[in-house]
């Protein structure tokens, strides 16, 4: 099997993973669980031809086809697959994923006009929540929780108490840079607190192989270090392209997407600034600086 096909990782009796490689721009993670009966997934893909190899997992799995969807928040790589789901399963997420999926529309379609997603749906969850929320999916009990504004103002992570599994979404990028523009600095390092309090044993995080409570230490050093680099070239009047382009990256150097830096120092420079936590930023500039870190070369979706 090529090492970029997706594959399935068995986490408990009945709870998958189910990754990417090499969970880079759009090669997310989803998950799958449940038993003979019913079923529950936590996100889908970017395209619907990755939708349906997702479908064709779960059903590999001894599972009945989903009846709820889980996304974890509104971006398109986690979100464009749920119109394969349909009209079998409820799409559930918090109520500002809902709100951010229909304003963002087909956004991916804006930034990778070149990539072939297939016939995408906008389909936002039909059962929002505020705080926190749990179902139940073969009897496996849920848990919904809200952070706050963290990767976005509308995450979910998905807690599986019973198995000590969490399903992190974007708070955690396994291998890969955060990416903070639509949400929060402050409050992702208050999301990696709250994840810590759960003590799962088994991480998935939205991008990048499975792994265990460790990611959540090294996520914490990153954004420490872009707080730092923020506060300096804040204080020297710099622009966030000038403080990324001065940044020593150490340890950070050997993850994907380093061109991040740039975006999440937009974030940071924002909070300093006292803007709200998820106020929007201007896109263009947060791409157009991503490329000017990348040598020029706008970021590339790799679905």
């Amino acid at each position: 099997m090529p090492a970029t096909d997706p594959y399935v990782v068995t986490l408990a009796p009945h709870v998958h993973a189910y990754v990417q490689p090499d969970g880079g721009w759009c090669l997310n993670n989803a998950g799958f669980l449940g038993d003979a009966s019913e079923s529950l997934l936590v996100d889908t893909t970017a395209t619907e031809r990755r939708a349906l190899l997702l479908r064709e997992a779960v059903l590999a799995a001894g599972l009945p086809l989903p009846r709820t969807v889980v996304n974890t928040h509104h971006h398109g790589d986690h979100t464009y697959g749920n119109g394969v789901f349909r009209p079998e399963a409820r799409i559930v997420g918090h109520e500002n994923c809902r709100s951010e999926q229909l304003d963002a529309g087909h956004q991916l379609h804006l930034l990778w006009p070149q990539t072939d997603f297939g016939r995408v749906e906008i389909t936002p969850p039909d059962l929002t929540y505020r705080d926190r929320m749990t179902v139940y999916a073969g009897g496996t009990e849920v848990r919904l929780l809200h952070p706050g504004p963290a990767h976005t103002t509308g995450d979910s992570i998905v807690h599986l108490p019973e198995h000590g599994v969490v399903f992190t979404g974007d708070l955690v990028f396994q291998g890969g840079t955060p990416f903070l523009p639509m949400g929060s600095l402050s409050g992702s390092l208050r999301a990696l607190d709250l994840l810590r309090s759960l003590d799962a044993e088994r991480v998935v995080p939205g991008h990048g192989p499975v792994t265990d409570p460790g990611a959540f230490d090294a996520t914490e050093r990153y954004l420490r270090w872009v707080a730092e680099l923020a506060a300096e070239g804040h204080a020297k009047g710099e622009s966030p392209l000038e403080t990324a382009r001065r940044a020593e990256p150490g340890e950070f150097g050997t993850w994907r997407e380093s061109e991040r830096l740039v975006a999440n120092l937009h974030r940071a420079y924002a909070e300093l600034d006292g803007l709200p936590e998820g106020h929007p930023l201007d896109p263009m500039a947060v791409f157009g600086d991503m490329a000017a870190m990348n040598g020029g070369v706008p970021v590339a979706c790799h679905a």
